[in-house]
């Protein structure tokens, strides 16, 4: 289901307090103000600057940390990334997001959403104890109606005691991890590979069907948040980026 909202004639919505925080770091990214491993404003100057809380500006910080536009060093501030780091690193989007700026309608199918005991290997990722209860889920998005992508997740619930709680029919996991974790860094592997029975079935695809797999594991300063892998049909699915020097 997607909400709407309207607006007076001649009348824009402004943007979220932690976007314009956001926009206008990348702006001055953007114009060399602060030249990689510069320090950058704190969170104590832009919640001034702004008149915002701490956590919208921390919001800001970590979806620029996200995208590898920054560094966060806790006690110490948060410094412009180098742009070697910057020039390989892939930027967490949230899916609902992505399609939305295509103009396009996400809509979510929840297939499985429970906690569960962790076998040894999911255990070993996620840095619990054997059979410890993590929470999975399980859940195909859309877009205008055509499968895009089947992400099955496994989630910390020492990071995030109320994921299970989440309607994943309103949002994704993706943003409500962000909102709701300390993301620090995150680890990608990206494959070309065959869908597996079930994925094939969620993503209405044929069983041989080339698909992009992304397996993805972030992390807070000192744990596993969630290892998640995601199937995308290549038919379907392009993955770009862009980098200037």
């Amino acid at each position: 289901m997607v909400s709407t909202k309207t607006t007076s004639p001649g009348t824009a919505q402004s943007p979220a307090p932690f976007a314009r925080i956001k926009q206008h770091l990348k702006e001055g990214l953007a114009a060399g103000r602060w030249p990689p491993g510069a320090l950058m404003p704190s969170e104590a100057e832009l919640v001034a600057l702004f008149g915002v809380s701490r956590m919208t500006v921390n919001r800001a910080l970590r979806e620029l940390q996200a995208e590898g536009l920054v560094q966060r060093s806790q006690g110490v501030g948060t410094f412009a990334a180098p742009l070697h780091q910057v020039s390989s690193t892939l930027t967490i989007r949230d899916l609902q997001e992505e399609i939305s700026a295509r103009g396009h309608l996400h809509h979510a199918v929840v297939h499985l959403q429970r906690s569960e005991p962790a076998p040894e290997p999911l255990a070993a990722q996620l840095g619990v104890a054997v059979g410890a209860e993590v929470f999975h889920t399980l859940i195909v998005h859309h877009e205008n109606g055509l499968p895009l992508q089947c992400e099955d997740r496994f989630v910390n619930p020492g990071c995030a005691p109320g994921y299970l709680g989440a309607d994943f029919t309103q949002t994704t996991p993706t943003r409500y991890l962000f909102e709701h974790t300390a993301l620090w860094r995150a680890q990608y592997s990206i494959e070309s590979a065959r869908a597996t029975a079930q994925e094939a079935q969620l993503l209405s695809i044929a069983p041989d069907e080339p698909c992009l797999v992304v397996v993805r594991r972030t992390f807070t300063r000192d744990a596993a948040i969630t290892i998640a892998r995601l199937v995308h049909p290549g038919s379907r699915y392009r993955l770009s980026g862009e980098f200037t020097p």
